[in-house]
């Protein structure tokens, strides 16, 4: 069945196949009325980064482009040298999903992943990675510790738990960066603030998310060292991401901030995936990651439950972890009907035998 049919079945692939959120779609139409100065000189980004630094309660420094890719790679490349290492989780976004794009931009330096449980790197492991190699010229130097919040497994660091890396990260002279896609899922589910989950815990550069939580397609490169300001908005230029009509970024942004849409939206989806997560938890043999606290749910499903639920028409991504482990991502427009819809229809494909199954 086509995704693009009227009376499609609900995705529980990505928070990206969401669409907008009718505020910024709203003030997107109000921003297209009659011009303004280009490259992110007009009144609206003037706006907005004063309403960053009230939310951060910090002086920041803030660049606007349109997509995830470029807000990590930016951030990195203002912190690592090329012949730089950035440490990472093994199953972090950067190492994993971005096609070679952190290389890229930072002129050849090489990621190293640092382990730990459920996606976290562990402090001890990064004790270890931070001086490997350190002043030895035949090796990469640690220069970057890079974290996902919300992580690839839908789980959380706690601020004392980003502190205590962030803790390590200046005794050895390392710049911290968070890949916030999900920056807003995880605040939601932790109930902090953006400060304490940031600068506050030791955090240098933040890609701040939006798109996967309503806006069409803008996230945010924040420094909270602002004299790196300029370095970025050359390498942002120098890296094509240089928006000449940035007034349309910076309404979506705007409104995104207006009122804690970013808050309500995160905390729906949160909600959503906590209800599937409970409905699901109640079907024989279903097997629910323990851990997820945000958006996203892994779960092993009995065999065959996975193949029946896509044939109905469902969409989610199956079999790439492991033999019948799917991942369920809800979002800001999930509803109550598509998560109570899937639930029943995996509790009857739970209860039909598997042969015969079209």
């Amino acid at each position: 069945m086509s995704l693009s049919g009227r009376n499609r079945m609900p995705a529980f692939g990505s928070d990206n196949m969401a669409g907008m959120s009718p505020q910024i779609l709203e003030a997107l139409a109000r921003c297209n009325e009659g011009p303004a100065r280009s490259y992110g000189a007009d009144e609206v980004s003037a706006r907005l980064e004063r309403r960053f630094a009230e939310l951060f309660e910090h002086e920041i420094s803030v660049l606007l482009v349109s997509t995830g890719t470029a807000a990590n790679t930016l951030c990195l490349a203002a912190a690592t040298p090329p012949w730089g290492a950035v440490l990472c989780h093994p199953l972090s976004h950067i190492e994993n999903d971005e096609c070679g794009a952190p290389e890229f931009f930072t002129g050849g330096a090489k990621l190293v992943p640092v382990e730990g449980p459920l996606a976290k790197i562990e402090p001890e492991a990064l004790q270890v990675k931070a001086r490997l190699g350190k002043g030895d010229v035949h090796s990469v130097q640690p220069a970057c510790v890079s974290i996902t919040q919300a992580t690839e497994l839908g789980t959380l660091y706690t601020p004392d738990e980003v502190a205590a890396l962030g803790a390590i990260c200046r005794e050895s002279g390392l710049a911290l960066h968070m890949d916030g896609s999900r920056f807003a899922n995880a605040l939601a589910a932790l109930d902090v603030s953006p400060a304490q989950m940031s600068w506050k815990a030791g955090v240098d550069l933040l890609s701040f998310g939006a798109t996967k939580n309503g806006a069409m397609g803008v996230e945010a490169v924040i420094a909270f060292a602002p004299q790196r300001g300029h370095e970025l908005e050359l390498r942002r230029k120098r890296g094509g991401h240089l928006t000449s009509k940035m007034r349309f970024l910076a309404a979506q942004m705007e409104a995104y901030l207006a009122d804690d849409l970013w808050l309500g939206n995160a905390r729906h989806a949160n909600a959503m995936a906590a209800r599937l997560a409970r409905g699901l938890a109640g079907i024989e043999g279903v097997e629910v990651q323990e851990g997820a606290r945000a958006n996203i749910l892994f779960c092993k499903l009995p065999e065959g439950m996975a193949a029946a639920l896509l044939d109905a028409g469902f969409y989610f991504y199956a079999d790439r972890w492991a033999p019948n482990v799917v991942r369920l991502v809800t979002s800001f427009a999930t509803t109550a009907a598509d998560v109570d819809l899937f639930v029943a229809a995996a509790r009857s494909f739970g209860m039909a035998p598997v042969a015969g199954r079209s």
